[in-house]
């Protein structure tokens, strides 16, 4: 067979809510209804997203998630970028929704992950697997990139990063990259520390 078509089917609270993010990013809703379940369908070229309503549902808890391979992570992260900037006026890096941002290796990007309104990770990824790091330095922004994108545990990320930050030379090609992705953390830690209630976006 040919042609096989595989599409996630992810909890979340209120569909408009998911419908209103999606759309945010570039999707169409290409079917909803209310009774007797909540169900909406997102698209966008070919990249397909289903949601259901579910009682009960705490977007901080859910474990979901699916896998979205593309060809390059680049022109998709520009574009879901761009969405949240004519929404928000910036790009929502802490909390719930939030995206991560991709890393550049090599002179192209790496994977990064949507965190929706439902607590859903979509993660986007290469088909194309890149070379691993070859510095103390790159290594230790992988291990913190999987700390807090993956795992979204951004104190054990900060605290890996900034031990490999203290050891560095200086001459590290990734040192930039890494200074201002440990920026980023505290950036998001702080963010998400302050006040009460639900995270504030960043």
């Amino acid at each position: 067979m040919a042609n096989e078509l595989t599409i996630p089917l992810l909890p979340c609270v209120d569909i408009d809510e998911m419908a209103a993010f999606y759309e945010m990013l570039g999707f169409s809703t290409t079917y909803r209804q209310t009774k007797p379940n909540p169900y909406v369908a997102l698209r966008r070229e070919d990249l397909n997203l289903h949601f259901y309503g579910m009682p009960g549902h705490v977007p901080e808890d859910s474990h979901s998630t699916c896998v979205v391979i593309v060809e390059d992570t680049g022109p998709l992260y520009e574009a879901f970028a761009a969405g949240m900037r004519a929404v928000h006026g910036k790009v929502l890096i802490s909390g719930i929704p939030r995206m991560t941002r991709p890393r550049l290796r090599n002179d192209r990007y790496t994977g990064f992950a949507v965190v929706d309104p439902g607590g859903n990770w979509i993660r986007i990824s290469k088909g194309v697997t890149e070379p691993a790091a070859t510095t103390p330095l790159g290594r230790a922004m992988e291990n913190a990139a999987r700390q807090a994108d993956a795992r979204g545990d951004e104190r054990q990320a900060l605290k890996i990063l900034e031990g490999a930050l203290a050891k560095a030379s200086g001459t590290e090609p990734e040192l930039a990259d890494a200074r201002a992705y440990r920026d980023e953390l505290v950036e998001r830690i702080t963010s998400s520390s302050a006040g009460s209630g639900p995270r504030p976006t960043a």
